[in-house]
């Protein structure tokens, strides 16, 4: 599978570590959520078939970090972008 890295260009997926749904970038502040909160966070997780937003780290070159919008039954990559500009996007960044 090829990942068309923003910054590098087409990439090998084997140069990238897979790390799950997207959607931890969001993680709940822990003075604010109560325990329930952060286990769900934590350890729920869903498994839909079609588009999925993903987090894929680029451990063997400049190690970013990128949302992949990718297809679980074709495997077709559809978007990729800069995590930290997502996380910018949604108001997560520091």
């Amino acid at each position: 599978m090829i990942i068309e890295h923003p910054l590098l260009g087409p990439r090998d997926a084997a140069e990238f570590v897979y790390l799950g749904d997207a959607a931890m970038i969001d993680r709940p502040d822990g003075m604010t959520v109560d325990d329930t909160g952060m286990h769900d966070y934590m350890y729920l997780r869903d498994n839909p078939a079609g588009d999925i937003r993903e987090l894929w780290y680029h451990e063997q070159g400049d190690r970013s970090w990128l949302v992949v919008t990718r297809n679980t039954i074709t495997h077709e990559i559809t978007k990729v972008e800069l995590a930290r500009d997502v996380a910018r996007r949604s108001g997560r960044s520091r």
